[in-house]
């Protein structure tokens, strides 16, 4: 059964920085598609980035420039480092190999 479990989330200032983590078990990853997602309050999911299994990388416009996808095959884990994050950031990030999804992890940036 695949799993795929969120973490690194949390309250940060504009202009901070998090790391988000997604441990994924369950099958083999190294051979597919690994992406990150968010739903902001009272908004629909969006595609944040995703990375192939040999590296390619695909960011949103407002995840370009400021987050960086990555993946460690070794150990079947995704991470978003996340970069001068805003106000408009806040959101549930969801960790997603399709068809599967994570719990998410809540991300808020705010004074």
């Amino acid at each position: 059964q695949v799993q795929l479990v969120e973490s690194g989330g949390g309250l940060v200032q504009p202009g901070g920085s998090l790391r988000l983590s997604c441990a994924a078990s369950g099958r083999t990853f190294s051979d597919v598609n690994m992406g990150w997602y968010r739903q902001a309050p009272g908004k629909g999911r969006e595609f944040v980035a995703i990375i192939g299994n040999l590296g390619t990388t695909l960011y949103s416009d407002s995840a370009k420039g400021r987050f960086t996808i990555s993946r460690d095959n070794a150990t079947n884990t995704l991470y978003l480092q996340m970069n001068s994050l805003k106000p408009e950031d806040t959101a549930l990030y969801y960790c997603s190999v399709l068809p599967y999804w994570g719990q998410g992890t809540q991300v808020t940036v705010s004074t």
